[in-house]
């Protein structure tokens, strides 16, 4: 059935039994890309059929189709004329894991962080209304996306607008017993039939006409109806927003759903179809462990075996140092924004539940709160992707820095993240965190060090930040205690500095060995810090080198290397020294393995060398301007 499937067309010429073989044949499609591939599975399994049925009842792209986060949409990538693209899915030059609009027009944004579907929907829509456009406006979001603050002020201003939209919330961390579900399939039949809705309305025009002495009647019907719909029916909360709750419906049931969808897009005003799903579903072992299966690298579709090195990565690095400093200190917690099992700290959960605390999709809310805890005296580590913490920037302004409470925050996924592309590439931190007065910024050149780090966040009572890369842990020799705002020189040459920080020293340290074959001498630094710089080594450096270069997995605008350039242009150095800087240019990256952007770029190791190497002969030949 799915070699017939090139556009949304053409499922429209199916009917309901064939339907259900073609969200067969997409699952099985789905499984084999992301078995050799990886990618996001279980959510995207678990949104098959609401995927067909969207497309089955709506014309994109005049209809839009926002998803959130966009982990559930691979059968909307692959309906949308995707399918013989998904050989290169998230690699270099194919196509994204998230919708991205580059590639399809059915795509309406590149969308992977959560809680945003709901705002662009509503958006969307009042820019319909204002331009006189009927076309229909759907936003699709998890369960989790209603544990972020931005959701519940987009329903707010919704409800309030009464804005024009469907919200599908699909919720599938939760079963529906058979009364219920039943039930509730029935009423949301009767509810959604248009003759209904009009009668409805009708109605309620009737009871605002009525005489004043007669409005108590008006008062008594809605508080009979709200009575009613709490005892049978889950949506009373969403009802006092001001939309129209529908559901819940089985979500793999596409004879409930297309109908459904049918009765419910004409209706006017906000509304929400709570649909139940399995995450995972039609893949046994993705049902039965979907958090493992959510994010997957590749596996064995017949023994569900990930195909892995057997490697410890940063993650869990500081997630078994964090456990084991919370044994020698109780005031040690830890705090993370849905992301337990990717900060590392499944471990620390197990050992210290009470000292442990996952606040769902609310980054703002993780640091406002770890505010708290530290202005009690504990010792608060939050663990956030880097993408995902410049979502709580003001919290780290106001709740954090200005009043000064000792809070670490552990930043995952620092730099470039790989395959789920410039959604998720943790490239800004070093610039939005080292401009916040009286944090402390750090980058370990590998896991030692980032244990010491981590011990070391212990001894300063202000807020920190200990940036590291995805992947695996890796040791560079030789330590060196950390000393606030102090370097570590790793080689002492006289031809060029290299100033490297976080994870970028190892790169810096490959290309001083390849110059040293050359012939070339690099006096090799590991930053260390971020913030503060350490400026008598800066000092040392600039008097005795004419070429620095810098080098870090970061935006250069705002980045390390500007903190180092800020420091010569003030002490008037830039007259006699040249500064070259390495990271990543003003652009959003794109998605690729970590070693193919590190090639890109110009950070591995090779690639430094030989452009060191040729602006040394530039500078010798005197061709060289100020960089």
């Amino acid at each position: 059935m799915l070699e017939k499937i090139n556009s949304p067309d053409d499922i429209k010429k199916l009917n309901i039994d064939e339907l259900g073989i073609l969200a067969q044949d997409i699952r099985d499609f789905i499984i084999e890309s992301v078995s050799q591939k990886g990618g996001h599975l279980a959510s995207s399994l678990g949104a098959v059929e609401i995927c067909l049925a969207l497309h089955y009842c709506m014309n994109t792209p005049e209809d839009a189709i926002i998803f959130d986060v966009g982990h559930q949409a691979y059968a909307h990538k692959i309906i949308t004329g995707r399918k013989n693209e998904f050989i290169k899915l998230r690699e270099y030059k194919g196509i994204s894991g998230f919708p991205d609009p580059k590639e399809s027009v059915h795509d309406v944004y590149i969308s992977g962080h959560a809680s945003t579907a709901v705002s662009w929907a509503q958006g969307i829509s009042e820019a319909k209304k204002i331009k006189k456009n009927s076309s229909k406006t759907v936003a699709v979001i998890g369960d989790g996306s209603l544990t972020g603050g931005m959701c519940f002020e987009a329903l707010n201003h919704c409800g309030h607008s009464q804005s024009d939209i469907l919200v599908i919330l699909n919720h599938n961390e939760m079963s529906i017993s058979s009364s219920v579900g039943a039930l509730s399939n029935y009423l949301t039949k009767i509810l959604s039939l248009p003759i209904y809705n009009r009668i409805r309305h009708e109605l309620e025009d009737f009871l605002k006409k009525l005489p004043p002495f007669a409005k108590k009647f008006a008062h008594a019907a809605r508080k009979f109806e709200e009575a009613l719909k709490s005892i049978i029916v889950p949506g009373v909360f969403f009802e006092e927003l001001g939309f129209r709750y529908f559901g819940p419906l089985k979500g793999h049931d596409l004879s409930a759903l297309i109908p459904n969808l049918r009765n419910i897009l004409p209706l006017k005003g906000p509304k929400i179809l709570h649909v139940i799903t399995i995450k995972g579903k039609g893949y046994k072992f993705a049902e039965d462990n979907a958090e493992e299966f959510h994010g997957a690298s590749r596996f064995s579709v017949k023994a569900g075996d990930f195909i892995k090195k057997n490697e410890i990565s940063f993650s869990q690095v500081m997630g078994e140092k964090l456990t084991s400093l919370a044994g020698e200190d109780n005031r040690v917690v830890a705090i993370t924004a849905a992301m337990t099992r990717g900060t590392g700290l499944g471990v620390f959960k197990e050992k210290y539940p009470q000292r442990f605390f996952d606040v769902g999709i609310a980054e703002q809310h993780a640091v406002g709160f770890a505010s708290g805890l530290a202005k009690q005296g504990l010792r608060p580590f939050v663990a956030i992707y880097s993408t995902f913490l410049q979502r709580s920037l003001d919290q780290v302004i106001h709740d954090v820095a200005l009043q000064n409470v000792p809070v670490t925050f552990c930043i995952d996924r620092a730099g470039l993240v790989g395959e789920d592309g410039p959604t998720h590439h943790g490239v800004f931190d070093i610039g939005y965190l080292k401009m916040v007065p009286g944090i402390v910024c750090m980058a370990p050149k590998d896991k030692q060090e980032l244990e010491d780090m981590i011990e070391f966040s212990l001894e300063l009572d202000c807020p920190v930040s200990i940036r590291y890369p995805k992947g695996e842990a890796y040791s560079l020799a030789p330590g060196e205690k950390i000393i606030l705002g102090k370097a570590q020189v790793l080689n002492k040459g006289k031809d060029v500095c290299i100033m490297a920080i976080g994870s970028t020293v190892r790169e810096a340290v490959a290309a001083a060995e390849i110059l040293e074959k050359r012939g070339i001498n690099a006096f090799l630094v590991n930053a260390r810090f971020i913030k503060p710089i350490d400026k008598d080594i800066l000092a040392f450096i600039g008097d005795n080198f004419g070429l620095i270069c810098t080098v870090e997995e970061n935006v250069l605008s705002g980045g390390f290397g500007s903190s180092v350039l800020d420091f010569y242009g003030a002490n008037n150095y830039l007259d006699r020294i040249k500064v070259k800087r390495f990271g990543i240019p003003d652009e959003f990256s794109t998605f690729a393995s970590r070693k193919e952007l590190f090639k890109i770029y110009g950070l591995d190791g090779e690639s430094l060398a030989d452009s060191i190497g040729d602006i040394l002969k530039k500078q010798l030949s005197g061709k060289t301007k100020l960089i």
